[in-house]
């Protein structure tokens, strides 16, 4: 793999962890949205909007499993994000 493909690997996993973190800082307003939502279509345009995310942004926070919103969990996700940065070119 080279060095351009592995930041672009780099900077996805990023986008989807932090998608993740928005979604822990919002849980109530996004589980709000998810079940006022007539269907996972639905959902998944909701959400994105709520959070600014695109649709694999939001599959991803839909796909989450409930246990994952724990305080422990999310510090886990957010000091990945943390690493994910930090392996990123700065100004890139």
């Amino acid at each position: 793999m080279d060095e351009d493909e592995d930041e672009r690997r780099t900077r996805e996993q990023l986008m989807l962890h932090e998608a993740l973190v928005k979604a822990m800082d919002r849980r109530g307003e996004v589980f709000e949205v998810v079940e006022d939502s007539e269907n996972v279509d639905e959902a998944i345009q909701r959400v994105g909007q709520l959070l600014g995310l695109g649709e694999l942004g939001s599959r991803v926070v839909l796909d989450m499993q409930v246990r994952r919103f724990t305080r422990d969990q999310r510090q886990a996700i957010a000091s990945y994000a943390e690493e994910l940065r930090s392996r990123l070119p700065e100004g890139r």
